[in-house]
């Protein structure tokens, strides 16, 4: 099939650009707790905030990157 609906197959953004995009047009911010690129101080305040406004996560085992 040569031909694809719009939104079906094609180029695929890479997340840190929909990640860019939301901060700046949404002012959505999506972080990972263990982003590297963040001093100890501010994953951790990542963390406090999860937790409080979704609660404890069900895993500690979880790491993204």
């Amino acid at each position: 099939m040569r031909w694809m609906p719009k939104g079906y197959g094609g180029h695929r953004r890479p997340p840190e650009d929909v990640k860019c995009e939301g901060w700046h047009e949404h002012g959505i911010l999506v972080v990972s707790e263990d982003d590297q690129r963040l001093t100890w101080p501010e994953r951790e305040l990542i963390r406090q905030l999860g937790r409080k406004l979704y609660g404890k996560r069900d895993t500690k085992d979880v790491r993204h990157g």
